[in-house]
């Protein structure tokens, strides 16, 4: 058994590392603050060849693997969650369904520009009546003779403003009695595409989330995206890869307040002491520590097992719950650890814990994680 990174995974740390720091970090109040789209952070991202870091090079991608992959959600979401998410759903969401179910010739003409950085990758499930059910899709597309017509909505879609192209579920007919939900491809540009992105939310103030109406949106029936009927399944495979980025994103912001607390602890004095020399506060900074490790270790097991093609279902929703539970946690103490101070935007630490909410809930809340939990240790 060995923890060490191999010597591309240390090189890609390093310099994603340090990307964060002197290049996303410096702007996140900002862009929390103006809700701003980090634009130009993802131009240079593209032209450093992390935007299509796991994909093949034939596709234009970096023909990574997936430890890699957290490693840079990891980093990046400590210096700026919002661009964090942005860049796991690109990859995770928006290229893996494409690289996954995709024909070459789907590749090359939707992959090739998700990897190149030319669109963002964005990816459609949820609607208005279908969170957690995801079965509960509503939104409907008819096979005519030479293409599909789809109307219907999606709902808390991330990227989309900035994607050329969605790849979304859709109900296709009925099979003995029930949905049968196939994915497909629908570019953004379409007659009838219409895309709002209006949503005031708690964090992640400068990542795009945007709603998705279809009215009559005509769609090539080669645009169909793997299996007829097997859209559900796809995506939910898509899903798991997904969770580890959004594990990975905690463990960034858990680290970020995790350091944040630590240098404050150093130089803030109380009663003649500094915070870090009492031990109610050295118990808090040994807690995080120690969570963030274990958060960690589950990522980089998960992305592990997805690398040698092993099941990693159970050990990705394991690190998707433990991660996004403890990013919270880590993030109110950190705030804690600042006192009044915790609670003014200049520190930052308020921050981490508003965009740290949404772990618990995207891709799969906590409680849908226990379910597929429950579901694989069942069946062993």
């Amino acid at each position: 058994m060995n923890f060490d990174l191999t010597e591309e995974q240390t090189m890609l740390y390093k310099m994603i590392r340090e990307f964060a720091d002197e290049i996303v970090a410096p702007g996140a109040i900002e862009r929390d603050r103006t809700k701003t789209f980090p634009v130009e952070v993802f131009k240079q991202l593209s032209e450093m060849g992390i935007m299509g870091l796991p994909f093949p090079e034939e596709y234009g991608g970096a023909g990574a693997d997936t430890i890699s992959f957290a490693i840079v959600t990891e980093q990046l979401s400590r210096a700026c969650a919002s661009t964090g998410i942005t860049y796991s759903a690109h990859i995770s969401l928006g290229g893996a369904p494409l690289a996954l179910f995709g024909t070459k010739e789907q590749k090359q003409k939707y992959l090739v520009p998700i990897c190149t950085g030319d669109s963002f990758g964005a990816f459609g499930l949820t609607e208005p009546n279908a969170g957690s059910d995801a079965g509960g899709t509503e939104t409907k597309a008819e096979l005519t003779k030479d293409y599909f017509l789809i109307n219907g909505s999606k709902v808390f879609i991330t990227n989309a403003s900035f994607a050329k192209h969605v790849a979304l579920t859709a109900i296709t007919g009925k099979s003995d009695g029930k949905k049968e939900i196939s994915a497909i491809i629908v570019p953004t540009d379409a007659e009838g595409f219409t895309i709002k992105s209006e949503y005031e939310k708690m964090g992640l103030s400068a990542s795009n989330t945007t709603e998705l109406i279809l009215e009559n949106v005509k769609v090539p029936k080669d645009n169909l995206l793997g299996k007829r009927g097997h859209g559900l399944k796809q995506f939910l495979i898509t899903l798991d890869g997904g969770r580890i980025g959004i594990a990975a994103m905690a463990v960034g912001i858990a680290q970020a307040a995790y350091e944040k607390a630590i240098a404050y602890s150093k130089q803030r004095k109380q009663f003649g002491k500094t915070l870090s020399e009492f031990q109610s506060t050295q118990f808090k900074l040994a807690e995080m520590a120690l969570k963030i490790e274990l958060a960690r270790n589950m990522v980089y097991k998960a992305s592990w097992l997805k690398d040698q093609g092993r099941p990693f279902s159970k050990e990705a929703s394991m690190a998707k719950l433990y991660a996004s539970e403890i990013a919270m946690e880590v993030a109110d103490e950190a705030i804690q650890i600042h006192g009044g101070y915790g609670y003014m935007k200049e520190y930052e630490v308020e921050r981490y814990l508003r965009d740290a909410k949404l772990l618990e809930i995207g891709e799969g809340t906590s409680e849908v994680q226990k379910l597929v939990i429950a579901r694989q240790i069942l069946q062993d």
